[in-house]
């Protein structure tokens, strides 16, 4: 069991770094030369923008991190 939750924190740790760097700062970052035209097709759908399912899924990864975080930890305290 716990090689299973470790296998998937290790999946949300990675998840969660590469979502981080997709993401597009105050400058248009890595996100904007990644989607290029397809920020200006979603732009009317702030919504259903790159980064607005970029932020999701970051919560998504964090969330998944910190629940596995205490699962080892409950693990390895019994």
């Amino acid at each position: 069991m716990q090689i299973a939750v470790n296998i998937l924190h290790v999946l949300f740790c990675i998840s969660l770094i590469v979502i981080v760097l997709l993401q597009s700062g105050k400058q248009a970052g890595l996100s904007g030369a990644i989607a290029g035209g397809a920020e200006t097709f979603f732009g009317k759908n702030k919504g259903r923008t790159i980064d607005a399912l970029l932020g999701k899924w970051t919560a998504v990864a964090a969330i998944g991190f910190l629940i596995t975080s205490i699962a080892l930890q409950i693990m390895i305290n019994a």
